[in-house]
């Protein structure tokens, strides 16, 4: 389950590198640069999730997957994080065209914010963390991502990271038709309604500096 928090935050960093260079040219694009800068932002995404899912290697993990370490971030991966929304042009290579570039950071940073939410509530309950302590750290980690990913212009907010996740994510889980079992389906609606009160009326999406 680890996994599936650290691919989301793979997304995270690779399209904040690209949106971080101003470019938009993915020649221009570097990890490293992004990442030098903000150690504490990691240190502060590993704890989250540390904490959050009762996990005892996340760094392990996140070093197995190689997302925090410096790399090429092609026109592929960017298609990859947008989940194929924007098709793909003929021929192929105009992909990374600038306009291709930036419409798939868009598309991609909403998915990928999204599901690393989704990712998160997950390994909460399935660890037990209970609401009151667990949203307070997915807030955490969703706002150090927020930052990640938009890093030159006005980030995305948690609180706006949260709406979308509830109307694209939960209705699959609560619908009576879902055969998410009843704990799970209580647990997802006490993390949206703990979510919801420790995030509304916020208006930015730059994190809090870490302790």
């Amino acid at each position: 389950m680890a996994r599936a928090v650290f691919a989301a935050l793979g997304g995270v960093v690779e399209i904040g590198a690209v949106r971080a260079t101003g470019t938009w040219v993915l020649a221009d694009v570097s990890v490293g640069d992004l990442l030098a800068p903000r150690q504490g932002d990691l240190r502060c995404l590993m704890e989250g999730v540390r904490e959050g899912g009762r996990f005892s290697a996340v760094m392990a993990i996140a070093d197995e997957l190689g997302y925090f370490a410096d790399h090429d971030v092609p026109a592929a991966s960017l298609l990859l994080w947008s989940e194929g929304v924007t098709g793909v042009p003929q021929p192929p290579e105009r992909l990374a065209e600038p306009e291709s570039v930036r419409r798939m950071c868009r598309i991609g940073a909403d998915l990928q914010l999204t599901r690393l939410l989704q990712a998160l509530v997950t390994v909460a309950l399935a660890a037990g963390t209970e609401s009151g302590e667990g949203a307070a750290t997915v807030a955490e980690v969703l706002r150090v991502a927020c930052g990640l990913v938009e890093p030159a212009r006005t980030p995305p907010t948690p609180a706006e990271v949260h709406r979308m996740w509830r109307v694209a994510r939960l209705p699959r889980i609560l619908r009576p038709a879902s055969d998410a079992p009843e704990w799970g389906k209580a647990g997802y609606r006490t993390y949206d309604a703990e979510l919801e009160r420790l995030l509304q009326g916020e208006r930015s999406g730059v994190a809090r500096p870490c302790v």
